[in-house]
């Protein structure tokens, strides 16, 4: 019998949407203090993954101009394999979809995806908090995608609580221009003093993303984006950008504006979705 983890199963590692992005206060450490929702999307990344018993973790396919040493997914094997002491490494074939510096999670994304699937590779049973506060040392995005559910979070990202979204089709256009998150959380224009909201305020529509303006100034090709996307819906820019999204009820209708976007422009249509397509395999369904 084919076991069900092996080296031709592609472990999902989706794309993420920021559907608002507060900027709270500043911690003495230089954290920024963030208010946001996540919602997972049915569009991501495929990893592939290939135990090795000699402890080496290395990645055979994906974009070799990252070093490895900035290579979320190779980071995240290592510590992985460094904390569990036990001496296993990887083969890693990485399939990228989700555009790099779009804000929508691709590298912790992958990385989450990593620590859960050689957690299991392994067979390690590391419990999934504990996974979870692995990955918050990788990276505070990585924890919402190792949990796989949509959430509202707090705190640099890390604190983290379940909630229910509608599920609409999104329209994601991402212009040839990639952003530095370092960048634009460095900006001495950025707003850090935005009220918090509660979830009611963010159902009725308070919420916004501070980023935007930022990015807008910095970086015209993103507000040409959301200036295009304005004609059809609510144009939202997801984390610091460069990808911009619309909500739309029918995927009949987000895919007829996806083929009016420039060509000069990456877009898809995802599905919005509560809960991540990694969820299912966590919990061995």
């Amino acid at each position: 019998m084919t076991h069900p983890f092996n080296v031709e199963f592609a472990w999902p590692a989706p794309a993420k949407l920021n559907l608002f992005l507060h900027v709270t206060g500043r911690r003495a450490d230089g954290y920024h203090l963030l208010q946001t929702v996540f919602q997972f999307l049915d569009y991501g990344d495929s990893l592939y993954f290939t135990p090795r018993g000699d402890g080496i973790c290395r990645r055979v396919e994906g974009n070799y101009d990252i070093p490895d040493d900035r290579d979320l997914v190779l980071r995240a094997a290592r510590l992985l394999s460094e904390i569990s002491g036990a001496g296993l490494g990887a083969d890693i074939r990485v399939r990228k979809r989700i555009p790099f510096g779009g804000g929508l999670g691709g590298g912790s994304s992958d990385a989450a995806t990593t620590l859960v699937a050689l957690n299991r590779l392994w067979n390690l049973g590391i419990p999934y908090d504990e996974i979870a506060g692995i990955g918050l040392r990788l990276g505070a995005d990585v924890p919402v995608f190792v949990r796989a559910h949509s959430a509202w979070a707090e705190g640099i990202g890390e604190k983290l609580w379940p909630i229910e979204l509608p599920e609409p089709y999104f329209l994601v256009v991402t212009p040839p221009v990639q952003v530095s998150t370092a960048e634009i959380f460095d900006a001495p224009e950025l707003q850090r003093d935005r009220p918090p909201i509660d979830l009611a305020g963010f159902k009725a529509g308070e919420g916004i993303n501070v980023c935007e303006a930022v990015t807008r100034a910095r970086h015209p090709q993103v507000g040409a984006v959301l200036d295009w996307l304005s004609a059809h819906g609510k144009a939202c820019m997801s984390g610091t950008g460069a990808s911009c999204f619309v909500a739309f009820d029918s995927l009949l209708e987000a895919e007829r504006v996806r083929q009016a976007v420039p060509s000069h422009w990456q877009a898809f249509v995802g599905k919005g979705l509560n809960r991540s397509p990694l969820a299912d395999i966590m919990r061995g369904l």
